[in-house]
């Protein structure tokens, strides 16, 4: 119950903040009309709620500011005081809101990025030059790691998931992306242990997988003869896919690695791919922040980037 009265006594506050600004603005529209009549019909209201609102201004404040006969209107020494002081208040709200309204276009300030290792070094890393050129009023901070992050203790503007964990309701997660997810295995490894012909082989290889709730990895694989979950029982589980494609590439059994770690490695001819008639699911990637809000410009700039950057790497 406090809390709805002090949320209560809060909104009071503010709207009564807001009907002084809006009663300020039409005494002074008054004034510089030079008539209730032509004010209210600039502002779109009534002449009589206007008047009402300058005789409750003036017993508020336990003066007469303005006097008027049916002929003529004047300011008394408190009217033109009031107006005076009330103009520069008015100006400066107006300045405020201006420049907040052109800042809020501008790509300026400091943008705080959260990213797995990975996906920070393999993706968001190699775009930042042309980001930061693009956008030198920018103050970047990129932190990587592995864990699930506290968005609003951490200060960040938005962090980049693949398959977010959301614990915190309050979070919004907007899709900007996938990657392919495929089996791989170093050429050393397959010429010592045999390489898998069906899905139903892997058990009998040393699996290196991620780190998972739960004691099994599951691999759901669709090949020509449809689909077919595998469930494995790692030797070895990491928590980043870089150290898992260095354990891949030393020949220490077979993973799956998302194309961006992979792409590289396979290329070199360092890794190849297990089952390669058969896909697993793309993950999707996620950007996450902590309003539901509009994105302000910075981090809508940036997610422009980084799509491009998806678009570019799945081309």
């Amino acid at each position: 119950m406090a809390g709805k009265s002090i949320d209560t006594a809060r909104r009071a506050t503010e709207n009564a903040a807001m009907d002084k600004l809006s009663v300020m603005n039409a005494y002074c529209r008054i004034v510089e009309r030079d008539s209730f009549a032509r004010a209210a019909e600039d502002l779109g209201v009534s002449s009589a709620l206007l008047s009402r609102e300058v005789k409750l201004l003036e017993e508020s404040l336990g003066c007469t500011l303005l006097t008027r006969t049916t002929r003529a209107m004047s300011l008394t020494d408190a009217g033109r005081l009031y107006y005076e002081e009330a103009i520069g208040i008015l100006d400066a709200v107006g300045r405020v809101e201006d420049h907040i309204r052109e800042g809020a276009g501008r790509v300026r300030g400091h943008l705080r990025v959260n990213a797995s290792s990975s996906f920070g070094q393999m993706v968001i890393a190699p775009v930042l030059p042309a980001f930061l050129e693009a956008y030198p009023d920018l103050r970047l901070r990129l932190s990587m790691d592995d864990r699930v992050v506290d968005m609003v203790e951490g200060g960040f503007d938005v962090s980049i998931r693949v398959r977010p964990a959301m614990p915190d309701s309050s979070l919004v997660a907007r899709r900007i992306g996938t990657v392919r997810q495929r089996v791989f295995a170093s050429p050393d490894y397959l010429l010592r242990a045999g390489t898998p012909q069906r899905p139903d082989h892997l058990p009998e290889h040393c699996i290196v997988g991620f780190l998972l709730a739960g004691h099994l990895t599951e691999w759901a694989l669709t090949g020509p003869d449809g689909g077919q979950t595998v469930s494995l029982d790692p030797l070895v589980r990491v928590g980043n896919s870089l150290v898992l494609r260095d354990l891949l590439i030393a020949g220490q059994g077979i993973g799956t690695l998302p194309d961006f770690v992979s792409d590289g490695p396979e290329g070199r001819g360092e890794l190849v791919r297990v089952l390669p008639d058969h896909e697993l699911p793309a993950p999707e990637i996620f950007a996450v922040t902590a309003s539901r809000l509009d994105m302000d410009a910075k981090v809508s700039a940036f997610l422009d980037h980084l799509r491009a950057a998806l678009r570019t790497e799945h081309s």
